[in-house]
């Protein structure tokens, strides 16, 4: 079967690619002996050698992963012709299509799954600080710091984000979902490690995996969503971060007290089996296909969603003309002027990797992306991370409080239908103000309170809603709007940039947790999170940009001054 064949949803090379998978999913399989064995113990591995399935099931593993390799990745992927010389717009009134509701579908079971695989790091956390007597605030007098789990972890996502934004636009959307995807299943066997070493390895491995998801899943959406609907369509599945959250407590407080804490890890491995079987409904980039000759695909895809070929000189120009007729004041006209003149003066330096994000005209823009990024890590991977732990320190069982944060992330899922509403009918910029400062009144709450917060649960609930979900909806937003504001040639780098240094901040934190210079309370992690946060408000507010009624592709003006009138 030909890598042309289907309209760009088929394989470079089919064959290795199902093979490989398969082979996957037993070396997944030959752990779950040993895991089953040690039902009698509660699950207890912890000193256990390796048995003999478990080690054929690890060389079936590193054979598999390199066959899907060879099945996913097309031959002379490096000698692509620069992706400056193509660009795909989605027609900005096309209607939404079957094809784009199958794919949204998808998207979001996708994000879901990715999501919940750094969220599962703080529940694991207090079940791993038992069994092998680690150090946290459950076990004081324990030796290894638990803190070196999310810290490999989370160095993985970083290196993932960064990672993954190259490969988009060097293998592919699709490939890169679908190389995730098996990570995913592989990197299940975390589960089933009988040695905290080995954990830390495999949780390194399974943040590689997961760190991309998100800024890939949004490039792809953005280039086959029509223009009028993507803002919105994007915050309501990268709001699913939120979902995964009130997934993976659930699943917490029904499971983990009768399988033990493994239990999380190896329920990567079925998610990530369906995901690649629902592989049909994911399209390939129409700009990938492009810059590697395969334009009948490319062609199909983009009459399949509605995308049009903008040829460089003619389209963005013909996009401006059109959108500075609509637009009602001169303002308007010369802001659409602008943007495109700042896409066009760089149409010809596609070079320079990720520091090309920090040249003009995204200077500015791409440091407010930065700054924010910043806040929402140190919040997710700081005070998100170990509030699990802070509520058991707290006196609270380990099941009731995987309640408490089910019905806390429940009681605040409706903001993601607000945001989604607030990005696409009145303004992405103020929209990531105002959830960014809602977050930081709430953990400033928090961090002036601590844990004096325990004697009043219905208000601890209330709170906890806000960095909870307010802060997964930011990073829904984020991912959304770094996804709009840079041009395709380089969109997976700019939304891989905002996924990166958000998951730097969760190392930096970890860093310090590891180090002993600051303890994992509720009033020190909000505190750490809040400052940040709140910088990243003024840092948006100077230097953010409008994505509403911008000329086709880019989003980008040269400067904030060129933002629209209404912004």
């Amino acid at each position: 079967m030909s890598s042309r064949f289907a309209g760009g949803i088929a394989f470079a090379h089919p064959l290795s690619f199902w093979g490989g998978f398969a082979a996957c999913v037993a070396g997944v399989l030959l752990h779950l002996p040993m895991y089953l064995h040690a039902a009698d113990m509660g699950y207890h591995m912890a000193g256990m050698p390796m048995d003999a399935p478990m080690m054929a099931g690890m060389g079936l593993i590193v054979v598999g992963l390199a066959a899907v390799a060879h099945g996913l990745v097309p031959r002379g992927f490096l000698r692509a012709r620069p992706a400056a010389e193509v660009r795909v717009r989605a027609l900005d009134d096309a209607r939404m299509r079957p094809a784009h509701i199958g794919l949204i579908i998808v998207l979001t079971a996708a994000v879901t799954v990715d999501a919940m695989k750094p969220i599962t790091l703080s529940f694991v956390a207090p079940g791993m600080t038992k069994e092998y007597g680690l150090k946290s605030a459950l076990n004081p007098s324990g030796d290894l710091p638990v803190a070196l789990l999310p810290f490999f972890g989370l160095t993985g996502t970083v290196i993932g984000s960064f990672l993954w934004g190259w490969l988009g636009d060097r293998i592919g959307r699709r490939t890169s979902i679908l190389l995730a995807g098996v990570l995913f299943v592989t990197t299940a066997t975390c589960g089933a490690m009988p040695s905290f070493g080995w954990n830390l390895a495999m949780c390194l491995l399974m943040g590689i995996a997961a760190g991309g998801m998100l800024p890939i899943t949004f490039s792809l959406l953005a280039e086959t969503i029509p223009a009028r609907h993507k803002g919105w369509v994007m915050v309501l599945i990268g709001g699913n971060l939120a979902l995964a959250y009130v997934v993976t407590s659930w699943l917490s407080s029904a499971l983990v007290p009768e399988y033990s804490w493994r239990i999380l890890w190896l329920l990567g491995m079925p998610t990530g089996v369906v995901l690649i079987l629902l592989n049909h409904w994911i399209p390939e980039s129409p700009r990938f296909l492009l810059t590697h000759g395969r334009e009948e695909e490319a062609r199909a895809i983009m009459r399949r969603y509605g995308a049009v070929l903008a040829e460089p000189g003619r389209d963005d120009a013909a996009a401006a003309t059109t959108d500075t007729t609509a637009m009602s004041s001169a303002t308007e006209a010369t802001e659409a002027t602008q943007a495109t003149e700042a896409t066009g003066a760089i149409r010809d330096d596609h070079g320079g990797g990720y520091g090309r994000l920090f040249r003009a005209p995204f200077t500015g823009l791409t440091w407010a992306v930065v700054a924010l990024g910043l806040g929402v890590g140190l919040v997710t991977y700081g005070f998100q991370l170990w509030i699990p732990s802070n509520l058991q320190q707290l006196g609270l069982s380990q099941a009731t409080a995987d309640s408490a944060l089910r019905d806390s992330a429940l009681l605040g899922l409706p903001l993601v239908f607000v945001a989604a509403a607030m990005y696409g009918l009145w303004s992405a910029k103020k929209t990531i103000i105002v959830l960014a400062a809602l977050v930081t009144a709430a953990l400033a709450v928090f961090a002036a309170a601590g844990d004096s917060l325990a004697d009043d649960r219905a208000w601890l609930y209330v709170l906890l809603a806000g960095p909870i979900v307010g802060t997964s909806v930011i990073a829904a937003v984020l991912a959304a709007y770094s996804s709009e504001i840079y041009p395709t040639r380089v969109r997976s780098r700019g939304s891989g940039l905002s996924a990166g240094v958000g998951k730097f901040g969760g190392v930096a934190v970890t860093t310090l947790l590891i180090a002993g210079i600051a303890a994992p309370s509720i009033g020190l992690t909000a505190l750490i999170g809040a400052v940040p946060l709140a910088a990243a408000v003024v840092a948006v507010a100077l230097f953010g940009v409008e994505t509403r009624r911008r000329p086709g592709d880019a989003a980008a003006p040269a400067s904030p001054a060129a933002e629209p009138a209404d912004a």
